[in-house]
């Protein structure tokens, strides 16, 4: 969908609504705190309130977003190639890992179509003779890992894009998945904004060729790619998502290079700390050895002066040198005291010319004694040099020193696009289509990609919280920390399918009653709500949407929980390529939506005991119609999950289902 200028009258309905929406539901959520609760149920009417409240603040999130939605107009012209003044230099890259050649030289080939003058490259992380062969005889560069990546840390695509950072040359940078297939004016439609130099990145939507209209497996997120980067945009926050965007060198690398300054200077400052308490463990194991109280004075005196000369704010590698130099010069002084009364008592052995084998055991054993610690203080000194040697400058365990794209997470995207916001880079969301793809064709895929994709983001949400990250605005902070916020939603859809449960089969009620000041506050915010997202949404297709994100629910509780486990406690995630292809048929995979197969066997077995329980009397009131309303509610939500499974996949990449 082309962009277009924001109408104002349009603008003014969605923050008519926005207003109405938010009042509506902080009328609500104070209410239900305050008047509603049922404390003697707690175990479940506060778990209720709590998934409410989160509702609450993710509505009011979604509306602070809609208040500045942008749509842009028609794009700047891009630079005139022909022109040796505007002339600037592009690298398109097609990243692959295992995906099949004819996949990767689809869209290797189409890349080379485009328009505007430029260089493609295929960043083959796979190292496959084939691509190899394949993109040459196109006329297409392709590049593979150097060998300083052996046996270091690969990062998945983010190494990938920074190995091949640091092998061009170009200006301006086109990123594509293996599986889009850009338009060739995607760069004519794209290059204008950089006209601004404060621009880093233009991302464009995502759309997929071979998803059916009904689109079963919710690959589409109109929603997503349209109102919801739009508003993002209106923040200056809208965030790069992998593919079809173009970034500028300059930026990358100024950020590649600020965080190589900061991540140095942390764990430098980090080890001299650490240096501190190993020089107080070891003065308490060294307490009736003199010798080693003296290395360790003399350690202590290097490690205050490193501390000082921080606090000065010299170089981090000037300061690295002289603290590694000095505990160097300890260590080595006492290993050569060592050695000298060694050779000293040796000679008077030899003195005594006592027989050759004698000679060699009082060798052997006057080594194995100097190798202990309590003959000398050099396993103390060591153990600091070395923490401090691992953490220098160079930064020997990875690759490149420089790492532009963020390596923290599964996913490079977000915490890159953050990262580049924090340093006062701007960004830019054009809604038009200018690549098409291939979306998932089976709900094990399509799972699979999703858990990535949630596991990435939650993973930046531990290792770097917007909410306190330096150099992002307020409206930044809070547009990165809602589509945090988004995942957590799993535990909300657990309280809403239990709450219906329970109430309609055993008569447990959270609320304390279901009243006209209940319905008075709850139903204006539910209408108000999806008011919201018809206006916001201006006609695209937000329902599946709406589907996905209750009946994914074990998805997103193992994101958040996998991803807390990661950060944590160090348990790995591992990392899948997103098959572009449908995978073997086995049948119908019921087995993976087996929870959700359970909540929707209890919601329908709620209305069984619902039924009996108004057969015998046991339920009356208004309570258990919410309720019943509720569940079916619910049970439409969880009927994609059936068509999910059931869904054979597209016969041919254009067939459209019916809706």
């Amino acid at each position: 969908m082309l962009d277009r200028t924001t109408p104002g009258r349009r603008i003014v309905a969605i923050r008519v609504v926005v207003l109405l929406a938010s009042l509506a539901g902080l009328n609500y959520i104070v209410w239900r705190w305050a008047a509603s609760v049922n404390w003697s149920s707690w175990w479940i009417a506060v778990p209720l309130i709590l998934a409410e409240t989160y509702s609450v603040i993710d509505s009011l999130l979604f509306g602070l977003g809609a208040w500045r939605l942008r749509e842009r107009g028609e794009p700047p012209a891009a630079p005139d190639p022909d022109t040796l003044e505007t002339r600037v230099t592009v690298d398109v890259f097609v990243t692959t890992y295992n995906e099949e050649v004819d996949l990767v030289m689809r869209t290797a080939l189409a890349a080379q179509r485009i328009r505007y003058p430029h260089t493609t490259w295929i960043l083959d992380d796979g190292g496959r003779p084939e691509i190899r062969a394949a993109a040459e005889a196109a006329g297409i560069g392709v590049i593979t890992r150097s060998d300083d990546w052996a046996d270091r840390p690969r990062h998945a695509k983010a190494g990938n894009l920074n190995n091949a950072l640091l092998s061009t040359e170009g200006e301006f940078l086109l990123i594509l998945d293996a599986d889009q297939v850009p338009k060739p004016e995607i760069l004519d439609r794209t290059l204008g904004y950089f006209k601004d130099e404060r621009i880093a990145l233009v991302q464009t939507p995502q759309w997929f060729e071979n998803v059916p209209e009904s689109d079963p497996l919710g690959s589409q997120a109109p929603l997503f790619y349209g109102p919801i980067q739009q508003s993002k945009d209106g923040w200056n926050s809208a965030f790069f998502c992998g593919s079809n965007a173009v970034l500028r060198r300059e930026a990358l690398m100024q950020l590649g290079v600020a965080r190589y300054v900061t991540e140095v200077e942390a764990a430098v400052r980090r080890a001299v700390r650490t240096s501190r308490k190993l020089l107080v463990r070891a003065r308490e194991e060294a307490v009736d050895q003199p010798r080693v109280l003296e290395a360790l004075d003399d350690a202590e005196t290097v490690v205050e002066r490193a501390r000082a000369e921080f606090a000065a704010g010299e170089s981090i590698g000037d300061v690295t040198y002289r603290f590694q130099r000095s505990i160097d010069t300890i260590a080595f002084r006492f290993a050569d005291a060592d050695l000298a009364a060694m050779k000293g008592d040796l000679a008077d052995l030899a003195a005594m010319s006592l027989g050759p084998d004698t000679f060699d055991a009082l060798d052997e054993a006057a080594l194995d004694l100097l190798a202990q610690r309590s003959s000398s203080p050099l396993a103390a000194i060591e153990s600091i040099s070395l923490l401090v040697g691992a953490l220098d400058v160079d930064r020997g365990s990875e690759a490149q020193a420089i790492m532009p794209l963020a390596t923290i997470s599964v996913t490079e995207d977000m915490a890159t696009a953050m990262r580049l916001h924090g340093l006062g880079w701007r960004s830019v969301y054009h809604d038009e289509t200018l690549a098409i793809g291939l979306a998932p064709e089976d709900l094990a895929t399509m799972m699979t990609q999703r858990l990535r994709w949630a596991q990435g983001t939650m993973q930046v949400f531990f290792r770097e919280n917007p909410l306190v990250q330096k150099g992002l605005s307020w409206g930044q902070r809070l547009m990165y920390f809602s589509t945090m916020w988004s995942y957590l939603s799993g535990f909300a859809a657990v309280v809403y399918i239990a709450a219906p449960v329970l109430c309609l089969s055993f008569g447990v009620v959270p609320v304390q009653a279901y009243s006209v000041d209940f319905f008075a506050r709850l139903i204006p915010f539910l209408v108000l709500n999806q008011v919201l997202f018809w206006v916001v949404a201006a006609g695209r297709p937000t329902w599946r949407g709406q589907q996905y994100s209750l009946a994914l629910f074990p998805v997103w509780i193992a994101s958040v929980t996998t991803a807390f486990q990661n950060v944590y406690r160090g348990r790995a995630l591992g990392f899948s390529v997103t098959p572009k292809t449908k995978q073997a048929a086995t049948g119908p995979r019921w087995d993976l939506v087996r929870p959700q197969i359970w909540a929707a066997a209890c919601l329908v077995a709620a209305l069984v005991l619902v039924g009996v329980r108004y057969a015998t009397g046991q339920a009356e009131g208004i309570a258990p119609l919410v309720n019943i309303a509720w569940v079916l509610f619910d049970l439409v939500i969880f009927s994609i999950i059936v068509r999910a499974v059931l869904y054979p996949g597209p016969s041919a990449p254009h067939d459209k289902e019916p809706s």
